[in-house]
Order: structure tokens, then C-alpha cells, then sequence
């Protein structure tokens, strides 16, 4: 029933459009994040506090106290580790004091706060990190069998419900990514403001760092979604 759906509602050449139209956007929201990130990293807050202590600081503001910060190399390599309690930051948001520093740490801490509230959507990614990890592993392994499937006709069947299977679960992982990212920057700009550590003039430039991070998680659920439905046409068709 799923794949006729997709199949009636987009057909052959809608997907090459739609396709092209994914990849522009995936390569709009990379360039407005670095272009942005970038302008907003050659503006100093006015507290000149450092990304780490702003970190630290919404964290104490909710009382979360058994979190490590942590510097790592890297451009945007900045995550929160809720397996190990880590709030690890590339050393620009470490070190820095622009506003585009402030809002990443704000924003992994942001995360921290999720996790000692047991924000429903976080706990959700967190159950799906196990799966989404196997997948990624087997997926390299799909893609290539894909390319000779013409060999051996008879596994076609078999090959593309393992490549569903696969982007049925990045999907949905991707989908509730996107609450939890969302969630995660809203927590830290109320807190950025709340603690004075950025004026509320000085929120634009973190609004459009966090604003601009998040289209880009938005561009990785509708590609995903548009491979998905794809290979279910693709299924409904063999």
C-alpha cells in the first residue's frame, strides 16, 4: 500500500526534480551555516565571556553539575555525549567570546539541560543510536550491491528492502532530530538572555547561527525522506 502511494504521488520525473532540488537546498543550508557561523564569529559579546563559561553557566543555571566540558579539534565539532556526560566544544567555541561561540555552547548545553529533564525526544534518539550506527555501517555495503545488481537479478528483492529498512530508520532518526535540535537552541537563547550573558541586541547574531545549524538538519530529514521514498517506488516496481 505504501510504496503504490508513493509511487502514484511522485512520479519518475518528479523525482529527478525533486532530487535537484534536495541537493540545491542541502548546499544552500551548508553555505548559510559557514557564511553565518562565520560573520557571527567576528562578533565579540559585549560580557566577553568565554564559550566554555557560558557552558558551564547554563548548566549551574540548571543545576547539572556532573557534566565534563571538553575542547576538541575540528571547525563545528561541537556535540553533547549523553552516554558519557561530555559537553565537548571545538576550541573557536571553547576559546571564543563571539556571539556565534556563545550560542554553539549554549545550544550543546541546551542538550545537557534535555537530558537531566528527560526530554522525551532525546531519550527517543538516544534509544535509536544502536540502530542508526548498524545502518550506517551496512548501508556503504547496500549502495554497493546496488550497482551490481544487474548480475544477480534474482537478489534485487532482497537488496532493496535491506536499503528500506536502512532509510526507514535514518529517517525517522532524522525526524526526531529535528525537535531535539530545535529544542536545544529555543533552551539556549532564553538562558543566553536570563543569565546576561548576551544582551537581548546581541541575540541576532546568535539567532541566525542557531537559525542557519538548523537548516541544515532539516536538509539531511528531507533527503533521507526523498531516497526513502525512492527506493519504495523502486520495491513496488520490481
Amino acid at each position: 500500500m505504501i510504496t503504490t502511494i508513493a509511487a502514484a504521488l511522485i512520479p519518475g520525473w518528479l523525482f529527478f526534480v525533486l532530487f535537484i532540488a534536495v541537493f540545491i537546498f542541502a548546499m544552500y543550508a551548508q553555505m548559510r551555516v559557514s557564511s553565518t557561523y562565520a560573520k557571527n564569529a567576528q562578533i565579540p559579546s559585549r560580557g566577553g565571556i568565554r564559550g566554555r563559561e557560558a557552558a558551564e553557566a547554563v548548566m549551574a543555571h540548571a543545576g547539572i553539575t556532573d557534566v565534563t566540558i571538553e575542547e576538541t579539534e575540528g571547525h563545528l565539532t561541537d556535540h553533547y555525549d549523553p552516554i558519557n556526560k561530555r559537553l565537548v566544544l571545538s576550541s573557536e567555541n571553547y576559546h571564543g567570546s563571539s556571539l556565534a561561540a556563545l550560542g554553539v555552547a549554549a545550544h550543546e548545553a541546551g542538550h545537557a539541560i534535555q537530558h537531566k529533564v528527560g526530554y522525551s525526544m532525546l531519550n527517543l534518539r538516544m534509544a535509536l543510536v544502536p540502530a542508526t550506527s548498524i545502518v550506517s555501517k551496512v548501508l556503504p555495503i547496500v549502495m554497493i550491491a546496488m550497482f551490481i545488481l544487474p548480475m544477480f537479478a534474482h537478489l534485487r528483492g532482497v537488496v532493496l528492502d535491506i536499503a528500506i529498512i536502512c532509510y526507514a530508520v535514518l529517517t525517522f532518526f532524522q525526524l526526531v532530530t529535528l525537535p531535539v535540535e530545535y529544542d536545544a537552541s529555543r533552551r539556549a537563547k532564553v538562558q543566553l538572555v536570563q543569565l546576561g550573558i548576551v544582551d537581548r541586541d546581541e541575540m541576532e547574531g546568535v539567532d541566525q547561527t542557531l537559525n542557519a545549524a538548523a537548516l541544515t538538519y532539516l536538509a539531511a530529514f528531507i533527503g533521507s525522506l526523498l531516497n526513502l521514498i525512492y527506493l519504495l517506488s523502486a520495491r513496488r516496481d520490481d
